[in-house]
């Protein structure tokens, strides 16, 4: 449980969140979120969950990466900004720090449609944040709504278009051959509400061999049927011809010289591309007083491209089909005179991959090694009733049963046929209070569990085809306390929790095939932590805000395969303290500026917490001005990344083979950027 420090922590946030407001006249208002898959303030909802806005994510930034907008979240850390081969890695307390690529632990859910597949991998290069109107982030264990791989979520909403149409022109250039052009259009034309955003973005990198391309189109479509029902249609299309993968150095490499690249991956090409599209329709209608129904169905088709940097099955080929849908019910009235809401719902998701290997003869395509189908269907039936038992006190009580089950069909049977089948199953519960006081103030408590089974990926075999039929799935419950307060200009929020993991996932190289990662079960872990965030504006012009996270995840009891014991050693890709400031300036001409500066711990990068990542302080600057000229309105925007030129890691690979651990990140980078938008 948390040391002295923690509960100093505790108490400095207690006597802040005591302290007198000072009254403002635009005041903060209460943010609407639909995390709990109805629609509340994030002050009603017994959880931490937090939101950042359209501002926040587009505002004079480079649109690279959900680390610019989210950064300023407690409990959540992020690493692997410059490797696009590898993908962002994101993680909320913990969840999500395991991944050799992509996004794990997390649910992420873009306008009502999953972006995380049944077997619980998501990933970030499928996100179009140029035309992102609202991001918001659960924080802990939300298996009860979300299902597998519930650490926490990531909800991502689509700007709507304006009552005017309107068009915008915006673009961006940078150090390291930064270009990013983007289109955007939307407006209403009598029923139909609509949104187009086009973007061509193309980076050369810091380091060697990590040059990469993105083009991507994002379509939002509302269509009122009724003045009770409405159908929302997504499109979005990525076509990523170019990820190039640098590789992690050891430290030696590193410090000699920071932009080079691993040797094997530039002789074997080693980096990624794919094509992916998206396409997910929503409708929703009432069906009489307090009756809700929303229904969704959606498709997924990718095509992706893998060297990896060694020659034995070392080229990937993936063509995916993900299709889904769901049913959402939702009944408010009264129960036994008092208020409450009931809702219900299904969810059943399909991955069908077709996975090939073959040699990758120094970045040829060589003989094939491997081939097999990967199916995996997951069934989600879920229940949460919300009963206010006063008018300041409600309890949230919820329960999910998930069926998930993978079938592996081998059709390269040379070496004997690993076809074969895991079912995992698993009912995840919730329950939570909420106190709300003078409207302003809300404490609560909550008990929450999180189910996670392996990907398809992670339950590669090492020793050949068919799935490892060792692992087990992770999981986790989490207890937590927590405070929100929003009065006047500032707006406060705390959470002390402690989770239990059982069968952590963690993941190990093999020395025969370097660069790729096979997992393993750890026994147990213990995570306790604190997550504190504050915000208040200074005056009419500025804004402060400060977020600070103190995690301490230990192994509490692990052995693995070769028989290392690791009890009682912090789990690595995690710092123990993270700190984040900001200043916001707003101007009544225009002008505007952003400063942040973000302070992380040291990091362990192994179980055996022999290799120590220093700890580093990282500091960002923007600004600009926006103009109005009739119809018009223009912008131009500077920017600076890692502002006083610190010397880090951008990302840390866990348990990595041959002490190459260290991925550096990019010295002091400039970029600017205008853009223009005319109303008609």
């Amino acid at each position: 449980m948390p040391d002295a420090s923690t509960w100093l922590y505790a108490g400095l946030a207690g006597i802040i969140v005591a302290a007198p407001a000072i009254t403002r006249a635009s005041g903060l208002e209460p943010i609407t979120v639909t995390a709990t898959r109805v629609e509340k303030t994030t002050a009603e909802i017994p959880a931490a969950v937090s939101v950042v806005g359209q501002d926040q994510i587009q505002l004079g930034a480079e649109q690279l990466g959900l680390d610019e907008s989210l950064g300023g979240i407690p409990g959540l850390f992020f690493l692997n900004r410059y490797n696009f081969a590898q993908d962002l890695r994101a993680s909320i307390r913990g969840f999500g720090a395991r991944s050799s690529f992509g996004i794990r632990g997390i649910r992420i859910v873009v306008d009502g449609i999953p972006e995380t597949l049944p077997d619980g991998q998501g990933s970030v290069d499928g996100i179009d944040l140029g035309s992102a109107r609202q991001i918001s982030v659960i924080r802990g264990p939300a298996s009860s709504l979300y299902g597998n791989a519930s650490g926490g979520a990531i909800l991502i909403e689509t700007e709507r278009g304006p009552v005017l149409p309107f068009a915008e022109v915006r673009a961006t250039a940078g150090d390291f051959d930064f270009n990013k052009l983007q289109l955007k259009t939307g407006g209403e034309s009598g029923d139909l509400n609509f949104l187009l955003n086009l973007s061509d973005t193309s980076i050369d990198g810091y380091r060697d061999h990590s040059e990469y391309e993105n083009t991507q189109f994002n379509g939002r479509f509302e269509y009122t049927l009724s003045t009770t029902s409405s159908l929302l249609t997504t499109l979005h299309h990525t076509d990523q011809p170019l990820a190039n993968d640098p590789g992690a150095l050891s430290a030696p490499d590193a410090a000699a010289d920071p932009t080079q690249a691993f040797t094997n991956n530039v002789l074997f090409d080693a980096g990624e591309a794919l094509t992916q599209t998206r396409i997910g329709m929503l409708y929703k209608t009432q069906i009489g007083d307090g009756r809700d129904l929303e229904a969704r169905v959606y498709t997924i088709r990718r095509d992706f491209g893998n060297r990896l940097p060694f020659a034995s099955g070392g080229v990937v080929e993936l063509d995916r089909l993900v299709t889904g849908g769901g049913l959402k019910y939702i009944v408010a009235g009264e129960l036994a005179g008092r208020r409450n809401r009931l809702l219900a719902g299904i969810d059943y998701d399909r991955q069908d991959d077709d996975r090939s290997r073959f040699d990758n003869l120094q970045g040829v395509v060589g003989a094939q090694t491997f081939e097999q189908n990967e199916l995996v269907t997951s069934l989600g039936i879920y229940l949460q009733n919300e009963i206010r038992l006063t008018d300041e006190i409600e309890i949230t009580a919820g329960l999910r049963y998930d069926d998930v089950e993978f079938d592996v069909s081998d059709r390269f049977l040379s070496d004997g046929d690993d076809s074969g089948k895991v079912n995992l199953d698993q009912v995840s519960p919730m329950i939570g209070i909420s106190l709300s006081k003078d409207g302003n103030t809300t404490i609560y408590a909550n008990i929450s569990s999180a189910f996670e089974t392996p990907t398809t990926t992670e339950f590669a075999n090492p020793s050949g085809g068919g799935f490892n039929q060792d692992l087990d799935p992770q999981l986790s419950t989490n207890y937590e306390i927590g405070i929100k307060k929003l009065a006047g200009n500032h707006r406060f929020e705390a959470a002390i929790f402690h989770i239990d993991v059982e069968d952590e996932l963690t993941p190990f190289e093999d020395p025969a095939q370097p660069g790729r990662v096979f997992f393993e079960n750890a026994g147990s872990s213990d995570r306790d932590g604190l997550e504190v965030a504050y915000s208040r504006a200074l005056g009419d012009d500025f804004e402060l805000s400060a977020a600070y996270t103190w995690s301490d995840f230990v192994f509490h009891r692990f052995e693995d395969a070769d028989g290392d014991v690791f009890d009682g050693n912090r789990i690595p890709g995690i710092p123990r303290d993270l700190l984040r400031l900001g200043l916001s300036w707003f101007g009544d001409s225009g002008l505007y500026a952003s400063w942040d500066a973000v302070y992380t711990g040291e990091i362990y990068a192994d179980n055996a917490n022999q290799v120590r990542v220093e700890s580093y302080t990282v500091s960002n600057l923007r600004a600009g001005y926006n103009g109005f000229s009739r119809d018009l309105e223009g912008s131009v925007f500077v920017g600076a990344n890692n502002l006083f030129d610190e010397e880090y890691f951008g990302n840390i690979r866990i348990n990595a083979f041959g002490g190459r651990y260290f991925e550096p990140a990019p010295e002091r980078n400039l970029f600017i950027g205008a853009s223009l938008r005319t109303r008609f």
